[in-house]
């Protein structure tokens, strides 16, 4: 159970169509619960694996199902962690990133149905949400790529629509130019770069559309794996501009996803807590 069914129940009720007991009764016996768990863990709102305690309560409180990072997780552990997500899930997909060669075919061999996304070492079970709101990912440049490809994944799964632009990046700032009309059209930009790190100030200062900077660890010696980049967008002296973590497409998408549905909320004739 997430936010939207907690919305059509309330909608019942105060339409008159269930009482005040009867949702009450669902809500207690839905977002706190699994139907894989054991009946000691149906209250606390989580799966006990033994090796891991598997958030099912989580699109509940955030409304975002939680997200599997697969770097350093045992292949075969981390197939019983998807398989519970996804018994505890009705309404959302259950998405894993960062996967190992090894642990994506393990995932390929054991989930049938699983979506596998190479580019983003990311990989989606269950069926994507309608999208809500507009992304755009601007890349810099193509060594940027995985970040942004981790980006663009994440927020379809989000619920999000996003729209890739690569190659855009400062060094050759007609590129950037040529798209710059379209930035308007979308809910939020997701800006990621390396080298520098100078793509998001300069995109900062040409739209009024919020900015997520993401810096990547591409660069020659003193970028420092990503820290100079970091620092640049940190110091940005555009406004508008948020940064995420080095390399942090997934949480870049993530705050892009949600700003870009809530956005929608607001226009005529969508309801909905989300």
């Amino acid at each position: 159970m997430d936010r939207e069914d907690v919305y059509r129940l309330l909608s019942r009720v105060s339409r008159g169509e269930e009482s005040v007991d009867a949702v009450l009764s669902k809500l207690v016996a839905g977002p706190l619960s699994a139907s894989s768990a054991t009946a000691s863990d149906r209250l606390d709102g989580f799966v006990d694996l033994g090796f891991a305690r598997v958030d099912t309560h989580r699109a509940m409180r955030t409304g975002d199902p939680e997200v599997v990072y697969g770097a350093g997780k045992n292949p075969k552990e981390l197939v019983r962690i998807v398989e519970a997500l996804h018994a505890a899930s009705r309404t959302r997909p259950v998405l894993i990133t960062r996967l190992s060669p090894d642990a994506a075919q393990e995932l390929l061999t054991g989930l049938p149905g699983i979506t596998l996304d190479e580019p983003s070492r990311c990989a989606l079970l269950g069926d994507l949400p309608e999208p809500r709101g507009r992304i755009a990912i601007l890349a810099a440049g193509t060594s940027d790529g995985a970040v942004a490809a981790e980006a663009a994944f994440v927020a379809r799964a989000m619920g999000a629509e996003p729209t890739r632009y690569d190659d855009v990046g400062v060094a050759g700032i007609h590129r950037l130019l040529a798209i710059a009309p379209e930035f308007d059209t979308y809910d939020c930009l997701v800006v990621v770069a390396g080298m520098e790190g100078a793509l998001p100030s300069v995109v900062g200062g040409l739209t009024g559309v919020p900015v997520v900077a993401v810096p990547t660890s591409v660069g020659y010696g003193t970028s420092f794996e990503g820290l100079t980049a970091l620092f640049a967008m940190l110091n940005s002296c555009a406004p508008g501009v948020v940064v995420c973590n080095i390399d942090n497409g997934f949480g870049a998408a993530v705050f892009a996803a949600r700003l870009a549905r809530r956005s929608r909320l607001r226009d005529p004739g969508v309801e909905g807590v989300r």
